[in-house]
C-alpha cells in the first residue's frame, strides 16, 4: 500500500481585517433622478381592495416605512441609460475628460440584460476608451460599495489612476408586481402581508462616484480605510424570485423577514463597527458624519442605538426616495455633501449594509464638494479628450 502523502502544515494566518488606503481619492458624484413620483398614499389607492378586505386604515404605509414617496423610470427603460448620464455628470464635476477613466464598473442590482454586462453599455454611451477596464458587480444593497473598494483597490496598487463605479436601480416593476399580487390573493393574512413592505419602500435612481489617485485630485477626499464583515448565517431573510433582467421585462417579487432582518442586521453592524474603529484608529466620538443605508426611520433609530452614535451626523434621503438599494448610500451621500452637510476635515464613516447579510464600512476625510445632478431634461455632456497630466 502506498504511502499517504503527509498533509502541510500552514501557520495560522493573522488576520487583518481593515483595507488602508494612503493614495486614493472620492473626487466627485454624479446622479439622476427620475420625473415620476409615487407618493405611498398613491400607493394604498392601488391596494384598495387589499385594504378594504383587511380593515386596513389608511397612512398605514407611510406610518410603519417612514417613507413618503419614491420615484419610478419611464416605462421601458434600461438602467445603462441613466447611468451613463450619472457617469458623464460625475467625471464633469471633476472636469476630467472621459479618456482618462480606465476602469468602470456597473455595480446595481438592476441591470439591462443578463448578459452582456450592463458595463458595456453604459462604456459606449460614455464614449470610454477602448483600454478601460469594465464589468459588472453585484451584491444587494452594497454593490457600489463594493465598487469602490475595487476601483479603489486598483488605484492604491497603481493599475489605474481613475475610475468609475457606477449604478442604476429602478422600483417600477418590483412594486407594481407586488401591488398586483397582493390584491390577487384574496387569502392573504395581515401578518403574512407585512413580508411583502418592504417591496412597496423601494425606489429608483442612478449615482456614479469618481475615485482617482491623489496626484489628480482637486478635492483631496482621502478614502483611508474599509472594514467588512459577512454574517452569510442569515442569507434567507430577505431573497427576489427569478434572476431577471429589466431588458427581458421582468416581473420580480420579494419577500422579506423585516423584523428578523433589522435584528440581524444591526447586529452584523454592531460587530463590524467595533473592528472598523479599531482599524482605523478612531474613538465612535472622532466621527463627525454619516451615510448608511436608507432603510427608514426605525432601522436608523436601532442602528445608531447599537453603534452608539447621535442620529444627528446622519443625512437621510429614505423619507422621499425611498429604499434605492445599492445606489441609497452612494447618493445620500452626493445629496448630502450637495446641501452642506459636510464641511472640510470632517471624518465620515459610511455605514453599508446588505442582504445576506454583508457589512461594509469606508472611512473618509472629507474637504469638499464635487457634485453634478443630471436629468433627461439637462443631461451631463463628455468633456473633450486630454492628456492625463
Amino acid at each position: 500500500m502506498a504511502a499517504q502523502p503527509e498533509l502541510r502544515r500552514i501557520k495560522p494566518l493573522e488576520w487583518e481585517f481593515m483595507i488602508r488606503y494612503e493614495q486614493v481619492c472620492l473626487e466627485s458624484f454624479g446622479y439622476c433622478l427620475p420625473d415620476e413620483i409615487v407618493t405611498s398614499d398613491d400607493l394604498e389607492q392601488q391596494l384598495r381592495p387589499l385594504y378594504e378586505r383587511l380593515r386596513l386604515p389608511e397612512g398605514r404605509l407611510e406610518l410603519i416605512t417612514g417613507v413618503r414617496e419614491r420615484r419610478f423610470w419611464p416605462v421601458g427603460a434600461l438602467p445603462s441609460q441613466p447611468s451613463v448620464q450619472s457617469g458623464l455628470a460625475a467625471i464633469a464635476a471633476a472636469e476630467l475628460p472621459a479618456s482618462h477613466v480606465q476602469a468602470l464598473i456597473h455595480a446595481s442590482v438592476c441591470r439591462d440584460f443578463l448578459e452582456p454586462a450592463t458595463a458595456c453599455a453604459v462604456h459606449h454611451g460614455m464614449g470610454l476608451n477602448s483600454e478601460c477596464l469594465i464589468f459588472d458587480l453585484s451584491n444587494a444593497c452594497l454593490g457600489l460599495l463594493n465598487g469602490v473598494t475595487q476601483i479603489a483597490n486598483m488605484i492604491e496598487l497603481g493599475q489605474i489612476r481613475a475610475g468609475l463605479v457606477v449604478g442604476t436601480e429602478g422600483s417600477r416593476q418590483l412594486v407594481e408586481t407586488t401591488v398586483a399580487e397582493l390584491n390577487r390573493d384574496t387569502g392573504l393574512t395581515r401578518r403574512q402581508m407585512k413580508r411583502a413592505l418592504a417591496s412597496l419602500t423601494i425606489g429608483s435612481a442612478s449615482c456614479a462616484v469618481l475615485l482617482v489617485h491623489q496626484s489628480l485630485s482637486q478635492t483631496g477626499n482621502r478614502l483611508l480605510g474599509a472594514c467588512a464583515r459577512a454574517h452569510t448565517q442569515f442569507h434567507n431573510l430577505c431573497h427576489s424570485g427569478n434572476d431577471e433582467a429589466v431588458g427581458s421585462g421582468m416581473q420580480p417579487l420579494m419577500e422579506t423577514d423585516s423584523e428578523r432582518l433589522l435584528q440581524e442586521g444591526v447586529a452584523t453592524g454592531a460587530a463590524n463597527f467595533t473592528d472598523f474603529l479599531q482599524g482605523m484608529n478612531w474613538s465612535r466620538h472622532q466621527i463627525d458624519k454619516t451615510f448608511c443605508h436608507q432603510v427608514g426611520p426605525t432601522h436608523q433609530k436601532t442602528m445608531f442605538e447599537a453603534l452608539g452614535l447621535e442620529p444627528m451626523l446622519d443625512f437621510s434621503t429614505v423619507g422621499w426616495l425611498g429604499n434605492i438599494g445599492s445606489v441609497a448610500l452612494p447618493i445620500t451621500m452626493a445629496i448630502g455633501s450637495e446641501r452642506g452637510h459636510l464641511r472640510p476635515h470632517d471624518k465620515v464613516a459610511l455605514l453599508g449594509i446588505g442582504s445576506g447579510i454583508n457589512c461594509l464600512m469606508l472611512g473618509i476625510e472629507w474637504q469638499r464638494a464635487l457634485v453634478q445632478q443630471a436629468t433627461p431634461s439637462r443631461p451631463a455632456r463628455p468633456l473633450p479628450q486630454g492628456e492625463l497630466v
